[in-house]
């Protein structure tokens, strides 16, 4: 144990970060996100209730399965892997698309 050793990091805000739309399709709400914010970030704003510990995209307790858009992964487990498109870590992440629907 005294050998081992981890990091985590946060998704970083891109200058290329642009507002989007995340619609909750069981509830029927719609939440704006604006550049520089992750979706977590836009939900608690907006008084939207989920889980979430790490805020690093690491413990997968925010992970959420999207029903349609297309997500922009910055996490370890979906980053790098651009056809993951059924799950997202939110408390990292954003979207590419306009609008992205979460089973919410």
């Amino acid at each position: 144990a005294g050998r081992v050793h981890a990091e985590s990091f946060e998704g970083a805000a891109s200058p290329d970060d642009t507002a989007f739309n995340v619609l909750l399709a069981r509830s029927g709400s719609e939440v704006g996100v604006p550049p520089g914010q992750t979706i977590l970030d836009g939900l608690l704003a907006a008084g939207v209730p989920v889980e979430y510990d790490c805020r690093h995209g690491s413990c997968g307790r925010c992970t959420q399965r999207v029903l349609e858009g297309e997500p922009d992964h910055r996490d370890a487990q979906y980053g790098g892997m651009p056809a993951q498109n059924e799950w997202i870590r939110i408390c990292v992440s954003r979207a590419r698309s306009a609008t992205l629907v979460l089973d919410l």
